[in-house]
Parts: structure tokens; sequence; C-alpha cells
């Protein structure tokens, strides 16, 4: 039998409904760890769902770090103005601000990245392992290891989220979409710094 001091702290510490919280523990005969990892799991399949609906509603988002030299604004869209408005949603777009202005991507995302830039990368990676006297095989797979990093490192959303190393900032907004149940999109950032 699940606690209802059990529920509350899984309530507490993921920000999940209470329901799907009781759900979750009786699934896993009250072991918490185990509850989140289901949770999360959930939320990774909610949030495949819910990629497909239309966002015309959200935000954009300021953000002037302390010295005032790096400003940041986001653009984050989500399906109603009943979430937009929300408590929940105008933390998801201050991380994200955090995130831009602490790790300064490039891109939302790989798709936007142009095959100009990606040649251009892959060209000097190239060039890079040329010299190195490997196989043409092991080269390729280099280049292909590097593009991945490189995407990695300029892309918001693949990017390792500062605030938990252990998770990406997709992750992050796919725990967001779980937990608002609505369709959250990155459309766009811009980072000033002087």
């Amino acid at each position: 039998m699940v606690s209802i001091d059990q529920i509350k702290q899984l309530r507490e510490e993921t920000g999940v409904s209470i329901a799907e919280c009781k759900k979750a523990l009786e699934e896993t005969k009250g072991d918490l760890d185990k509850a989140k990892d289901v949770l999360r799991k959930r939320g990774i399949e909610i949030a495949e769902k819910k990629s497909e609906r239309g966002t015309k509603a959200g935000i954009v988002v300021s953000y002037i770090h302390p010295n005032n030299r790096i400003g940041v604004l986001i653009e984050l869209r989500c399906e109603t103005d009943f979430v937009a408005k929300s408590n929940d949603f105008q933390i998801l777009a201050h991380e994200l601000c955090l995130q831009v202005a602490s790790m300064n991507p490039l891109f939302v995302d790989e798709k936007d990245i142009s095959e100009n830039i990606l040649n251009g990368e892959k060209k000097i990676y190239q060039e890079q392992a040329k010299n190195s006297g490997k196989s043409e095989k092991i080269i390729e797979q280099i280049v292909v290891g590097k593009l991945k990093k490189y995407k990695e490192e300029v892309c918001l959303i693949h990017q390792i989220w500062v605030k938990d190393g252990a998770k990406t900032i997709k992750q992050m907004v796919d725990e967001y979409i779980a937990k608002i149940r609505e369709n959250i999109v990155v459309k766009r950032f811009a980072r000033f710094e002087v």
C-alpha cells in the first residue's frame, strides 16, 4: 500500500499530478526512485504525442545578466494562453534564458543549421583527421563523431542543462510538457553581449 506521504513527496519532487504519482508508486511498489523513472518515461511518451500539436500561444521573455553585459530574448510557444500565463511556463522560459546567457548556443535545433555551415565544419574535421595517418573508414567515424559533438554544443535543445548535468535541454522541456500537458516549442532566441 502506498502512503499519502510517499505520494506527497513524489509530487513535490516532480510536480506531476497526484493521480500520476500514485499510479507510479503503486506500479513500483512504493520505490520512490523507480517511480521517478516511470514518470520520466511517461513524460517522454507524452512529449512525443504532444509534439505534433500546434503552438499558437506563447510568450517572449527577456533576461539581463546582473553585470548588464549579457541580454537574452526567447520566444517560447505553447498551445493555449492559459498555459502561457502559468507559473511553470514562466519558470521554464526563465531557465531557457539562463541557458542561452551562459552557454551561448547558435541555433535552437540542428535543423536550423545550414548545409554550408555543416559542410564547412566537416571539411575542417576531415583536414584535421587526414594528418593523423588513419584509414578512411576511421577518419569518417571521427568526422561523424565531431559533427555530432558540434551539434550538441551549438544547438540549444541538445545542450546539457547548466543546472543539471544529467539532463539535456530537450529532456527538461519534455518534463515540462508532461507536467503542463501541452506541446512546448522554443521558436527562436537572440543573445546580446557587450
